[in-house]
């Protein structure tokens, strides 16, 4: 039951999805943390289920594109989205490290986060175009979900918060060896699955999200000297974005 609960949490702060009632007990918190990955499994999940909706109906591709780019933001209630864009502000601002603090907390949105915002979705659109245009492996919209929230997970768990995080010590005190194995057994059943489900082309796209995430993660630390919720969010927008761009790439070579 426990276990459950600490799932409940953890849909419940990371997902926009109705939930019948609230919970919030502070001893669960591991539990919600390394439940993370469980989330983008529901997600996911919602994301296929969307796709196949649409492309069984026949709905026109424009439309059925433009409805999957924002469909994952969403399901996650934006939060996500908004840290790429206040980390995009504070990152292209190259200023000094006081001052991209600063702009990463400041709440105002800046002509940098438009920019990179646009960009983001002119890319999601067009793969999502090309990936609901031919219709094959959509299911794979669930790995990449899943496999980008145990990247985000692990970088939780696994290195230094910035101290204008307010989550950091929080979420994770008492967390223990078995929530990070938890964590790499999710991701390590996602690929596999992946790879039973598209072959060759499974594996790929996990690893462009891995690779998209790692290279985004790599980016912010070392501008930052750490992780905070937004550079989590940042990350991951990235990381989703290269596996969707991956399948899309793949899509000709089927």
């Amino acid at each position: 039951m426990r276990y459950l609960k600490g799932f409940y949490m953890s849909l419940g702060m990371f997902s926009a999805i109705p939930l019948p009632f609230h919970l919030w007990d502070a001893k669960y918190m591991p539990l919600m943390i390394a439940s993370f990955p469980l989330v983008g499994a529901i997600i996911g999940v919602l994301w296929w289920a969307v796709a196949w909706g649409l492309i069984s109906l026949g709905v026109p591709v424009m439309l059925a594109a433009a409805t999957l780019t924002v469909a994952p933001f969403i399901l996650a209630g934006f939060i996500h989205l908004d840290g790429y864009m206040d980390t995009s502000d504070a990152l292209l601002s190259r200023r000094p490290l006081e001052d991209k603090l600063r702009i990463l907390k400041d709440p105002r949105v800046g002509a940098f986060a438009v920019v990179m915002l646009v960009i983001l979705f002119l890319f999601q659109f067009a793969a999502m175009h090309s990936i609901a245009e031919s219709g094959n492996y959509i299911a794979l919209l669930v790995s990449i979900a899943v496999i980008a929230r145990c990247c985000s997970t692990l970088s939780i768990l696994a290195l230094k918060h910035l101290s204008i995080s307010n989550y950091g010590q929080v979420l994770t005190q008492n967390i223990g060896a078995g929530h990070k194995v938890f964590v790499v057994a999710v991701a390590a059943i996602a690929t596999a699955l992946s790879f039973w489900y598209a072959g060759i082309f499974g594996l790929i796209t996990a690893a462009a999200v891995v690779l998209g995430y790692c290279a985004a993660m790599a980016r912010v630390y070392r501008d930052f000297g750490g992780v905070s919720g937004d550079l989590l969010g940042y990350s991951q927008v990235v990381g989703e974005l290269c596996g969707l761009i991956a399948l899309a790439l793949l899509q000709t070579g089927r």
